[in-house]
């Protein structure tokens, strides 16, 4: 009766090792058709952001930004990080997390693409606070050359220091309306 038992207890325990390792491997090659094709939506993803980038890069090249917002006294960022990159990165990271949207529901992850999706949701106003920002210099810029040119009854330092103050007010409006469109301490900002 014992090695009945015993024989029956080890059969049990090796069938079910048998169906889970078939269970697991069933789960594994069902898994590998899913991903393969996530992959290949997120490399698809990767293809185009990065000709997308390039094409917005090329515009904005074209339409020689940089040198339009130097001659209107927006700060030129250093190296690889000029105006241009950081708008083309935008609008290719952008991309890249639309294509990893539907890679994640691919493959069953839900909450990364939750995660994913409110993070794409947030980068237009990343895009939207640089446009602000760089809209806001050149305004400010304009705004201090036409009040020294038109400061003309002022001695000129006064007319200096009243068009350094109207620049430097619409840079700190520029920077909290920046700071608002990003969604940071929005309360205070408002306040202020």
């Amino acid at each position: 009766d014992k090695r009945g038992g015993e024989n029956n207890m080890t059969s049990d325990i090796g069938s079910t090792l048998l169906t889970s390792l078939n269970n697991a491997l069933a789960l594994a090659l069902g898994f590998v058709p899913k991903f393969v094709v996530g992959l290949i939506v997120i490399l698809v993803g990767i293809i185009i952001a990065s000709i997308v980038k390039q094409v917005v890069s090329q515009i904005l090249k074209t339409l020689n930004v940089e040198m339009l917002l130097k001659r209107y006294g927006v700060p030129e960022a250093k190296d690889d990080l000029t105006w241009t990159n950081i708008l083309s990165e935008t609008v290719r990271w952008f991309l890249i997390i639309a294509f990893l949207i539907p890679a994640a529901n691919i493959w069953g992850l839900p909450r990364v693409s939750l995660l994913l999706n409110e993070f794409l949701l947030y980068i237009p106003n990343v895009f939207v606070a640089a446009i602000i920002a760089l809209v806001g210099f050149v305004l400010a810029r304009i705004a201090h050359n036409v009040i020294l040119a038109s400061a003309k009854g002022l001695s000129k330092d006064s007319a200096s220091t009243v068009a350094s103050v109207t620049h430097w007010a619409i840079i700190v409006f520029v920077a909290l309306a920046v700071l608002n469109q990003l969604g940071v301490a929005t309360d205070l900002i408002r306040i202020l």
